[in-house]
């Protein structure tokens, strides 16, 4: 099966995981697409291909030569809940000529170049966009794809020289839980890789050290006609726990390593309010001051008004890989040199935002990411390429053969 009707096929089976769940997967339309990999595997030569109770979908291929080190591919199978993954209609456009991109005209819904300039890089590739109206799904079904291509390649192409390769498909990334029933007890490689969005030719090992926060501020509601001296405004103080806080250190004003606190939910009324944070910072000393930050105002908004009035819970989420990775460079290097025979330049760039990779990274798998050939993941304006789809197969097939140089 060619690559791009393997795209295809994947990207119009509903996926989408439910953040309001809290069963594993959160949604059982991820089953449509793991049981329908499971056989893929199958016919693939992948004997040992199983999905499991929580959806994960797991299979190894032997290696046909010493020496080589075991290489565990990994890519998630559920889409994003920011917009409908439902009725996914891609529509081709083969040889792009770098204009906008009508998606919907009776909606005037247009992919513009002046807000996606990336697309002028696209010129004369073909492109895969939706229809406005849903996402693409190649966050991650390109991952998948890619994956399964490489199987595909491996099993007519039996002189191809590689170790012992491990595969999982799994669920519920989206949603931060793409690891929490993963079998780490089975699932023994030397290092692994998640091909999981980004440009063709990214390499990804860098990404935020996170922690979700969330802040009860505990007034005292008293009827406004006699308020005075009694009063205290849950909805003010929540204000003024805000403005206590490093104003410019927000995600609309920073990028790159730049850390930020981004106050993501409100509510409340005079009696109570509460309010929920996402702290996130590279670096590790930077990422524990913020925390402290919201333990410091606690306190002071603690001491003006009384002890019970704010109290700041802190839950560490996942961390930077990198603290792992940078004793273990030589993966990188054998990444950035496939992608480089590729006839591709290597795009590392720190992630803001976190992996399934960084999560087993710290669990003992050692998990950089690699790109998968798409952009403007998780809505409408979502797009890939079949070149770069087939860009990322070659760097995978690539990192395979060129993996004996690593001595585990």
């Amino acid at each position: 099966m060619k690559a791009i009707d393997r795209f295809l096929k994947y990207v119009k089976i509903e996926t989408t995981s439910n953040p309001d769940s809290s069963s594993h997967p959160s949604s059982d339309i991820q089953f449509n697409l793991g049981n329908i990999l499971v056989a893929e595997l199958k016919e693939l030569g992948v004997n040992d291909a199983y999905i499991d109770n929580y959806c994960y979908v797991y299979g190894s291929i032997e290696a046909n030569c010493d020496g080589y080190p075991t290489i565990g591919l990994i890519a998630h199978m559920d889409t994003s809940f920011d917009i409908s993954g439902k009725d996914v209609k891609p529509r081709i456009i083969p040889n792009y000529d770098g204009l906008d991109v009508i998606l919907d005209k009776e909606n005037n819904i247009i992919l513009k170049v002046s807000e996606f300039p990336d697309l002028k890089s696209r010129i004369g590739q073909t492109l895969i966009v939706t229809d406005g109206h849903t996402l693409l799904g190649a966050d991650d079904k390109a991952g998948i794809c890619e994956i399964m291509s490489v199987i595909e390649y491996l099993h007519n192409n039996p002189s191809f020289k590689h170790g012992k390769i491990l595969i999982c498909f799994t669920p519920d990334e989206e949603i931060g839980e793409g690891t929490s029933c993963f079998n780490f007890k089975d699932f023994k490689c030397d290092f692994a890789f998640t091909i999981d969005g980004g440009k063709e030719g990214s390499i990804d090992y860098e990404n935020f050290n996170a922690a979700s926060c969330h802040v009860t501020i505990n007034g005292v509601n008293i009827h406004p006609g006699s308020a005075k001296g009694h009063m205290v405004n849950s909805i003010l103080v929540a204000q003024e726990f805000n403005s206590l806080l490093p104003s410019f250190d927000i995600p609309a004003n920073t990028e790159m390593y730049e850390g930020f606190n981004h106050l993501n939910d409100i509510s409340g009324t005079v009696e109570k309010t509460d309010m929920y944070y996402i702290i996130r910072n590279h670096d590790m000393n930077k990422f524990n001051k913020q925390k402290q930050d919201f333990l410091n105002i606690q306190d002071f908004i603690n001491k003006k008004y009384s002890n019970n009035t704010c109290q700041v819970e802190i839950k560490d989420s996942y961390y930077n890989m990198y603290e792992v990775l940078k004793d273990h460079m030589e993966i990188i290097d054998l990444a950035i040199e496939a992608t480089k025979n590729a006839n591709l330049t290597p795009i590392i760039t720190p992630i803001r935002g976190g992996t399934d990779g960084a999560r087993l990274t710290y669990e003992g798998i050692i998990c950089p990411n690699l790109g998968t050939g798409g952009a403007n993941f998780h809505g409408r304006y979502e797009y890939i390429t079949i070149e770069g789809i087939e860009k990322s197969i070659e760097v995978i097939l690539n990192i395979l053969k060129d993996s004996k140089k690593i001595k585990r």
